[in-house]
């Protein structure tokens, strides 16, 4: 079944044993919910178990066992459930030519379970993924429902190192095209292989030819994740500089500069480099002309690879800069001027991948607001007001304007406990 909606939306969301949540079901209305409530009450943890259904990854956790509820987790068998029901409200393909025209609704399931294993009673931790009640791999549901989130620590995307923005590009990319996620896993697999022998031949030597199958595979899934990048930044960038325009009132101009550790541009060897904000159109290069060039540069590296015992050249080595009226927000950016970019990305994943799946994203929204002025306060909520579903967590109900609060569900988080606005 494809999907061709316009709007993609939660209906019901239930927890078991997920963080500090033993048990939580709540029906999920469309346009804004707040979640109101102090620090480590459980806002973030709720927004998290939303995300997890999008990409199957914790944001926080170092290890899927961190999701179980630490109470359960004391327990030789402890189950941490996710379950949510979404619709999107257009018609999907199979509804669309048999007439129909009721919202496709589908409940997705995540289990992360511990039990015993071994004589000596030794966890051991798996996972299973349904959709309407159907086991499936990970990867195969990659996409099928679709969320865009802000954290505080969403900061480093631009302020940490090359890693945060790395994994920034691949959660997202990975939500709109599937072959993404595939050739990623096979990327870091062959790229675990490919370092190991390179170890092995630095050490005790041996024929370097070793390395060809290995360069091939890396080659060919390196250039789908490089083709992609190089179009989805430029994509972003564009969608991301009307936001960051609106919300600066037109002071800022921002823009995304992706780096690739292989650039398939060639440059000779008395080419000055081109400056950070100097923008080069990559966009013409076809994926089996990335591969080939991949390729011949990872054969040209070997002597010094093998003498490294690593990869030096490939999409797991990129980089990605923010860039404000030229300036590299990472180096020289205030933290509001890099709070309101990453926002202004965040909005432009929203944009994005309703361009690219028919359908908006859940927006996940945590302290939002902090650290912002009046005036872009004001610009943010004016935007978030248009979402087709928004939850919102915060300690200060108060930096949202009385209005915005009136229209929207209001829920209070206190230890693992949802409180609605009529109950209170």
């Amino acid at each position: 079944m494809s999907f061709r909606g316009e709007d993609l939306y939660l209906t019901r969301l239930s927890l078991t044993n997920f963080r500090i949540f033993a048990r939580l079901d709540v029906d999920v209305p469309q346009g804004a919910v707040l979640l109101v409530g102090a620090n480590a009450q459980g806002k973030t943890s709720l927004l998290e178990a939303i995300y997890y259904l999008a990409t199957f990854v914790s944001f926080h956790a170092g290890s899927d066992r961190e999701l179980i509820n630490f109470l359960a987790a004391r327990e030789p068998l402890a189950v941490s459930r996710i379950v949510a029901e979404f619709c999107y409200s257009g018609l999907s393909s199979d509804q669309e030519s048999s007439g129909g025209s009721r919202p496709s609704s589908h409940r997705l399931e995540v289990r992360v379970i511990q039990e015993p294993q071994g004589i000596n009673g030794s966890a051991k931790l798996r996972k299973e993924m349904l959709l309407d009640g159907v086991k499936f791999k990970a990867g195969d549901l990659v996409g099928r429902f679709n969320a865009v989130i802000f954290l505080p620590q969403t900061m480093r995307v631009i302020e940490g190192p090359p890693e945060e923005r790395r994994r920034y590009l691949n959660l997202t990319l990975a939500q709109v095209w599937p072959r993404y996620a595939v050739c990623l896993v096979g990327y870091t697999r062959a790229l675990a292989q490919r370092n190991a022998l390179l170890k092995q031949l630095g050490e005790r030597g041996g024929d370097p030819e070793q390395l060809s199958f290995w360069d091939e595979q890396l080659a060919a899934y390196g250039a789908t994740l490089i083709y992609a990048r190089i179009r989805a930044v430029q994509e972003l960038e564009r969608q991301a500089s009307v936001c960051h325009h609106e919300l600066t009132r037109g002071q800022e101009i921002l823009r995304l500069s992706y780096q690739p550790a292989y650039d398939p541009v060639a440059r000779s060897e008395k080419q000055y480099a081109l400056p950070l904000d100097a923008p080069l159109d990559r966009t013409g290069y076809s994926e089996s002309k990335i591969q080939q060039g991949f390729l011949e540069s990872l054969q040209k590296a070997r002597s010094e690879e093998i003498a490294r015992g690593l990869t030096t050249i490939g999409p797991h080595r990129d980089d990605l800069r923010f860039l404000s009226n030229g300036m590299d927000l990472g180096v020289y950016g205030s933290r509001g001027q890099v709070r309101t970019a990453v926002i202004s990305a965040k909005l432009a994943e929203v944009a994005w991948m309703k361009e690219k799946t028919g359908h908006s994203p859940v927006l996940l929204l945590d302290e939002v607001l902090a650290e912002l002025d009046t005036r872009r306060r004001e610009d943010l909520i004016g935007r978030l007001s248009e979402s087709e579903q928004a939850l919102l967590a915060t300690t200060d109900l108060d930096l949202f304007p009385s209005e915005f609060v009136k229209g929207a569900a209001l829920w209070r988080i206190e230890a693992g406990n949802l409180i609605q606005e009529d109950d209170i």
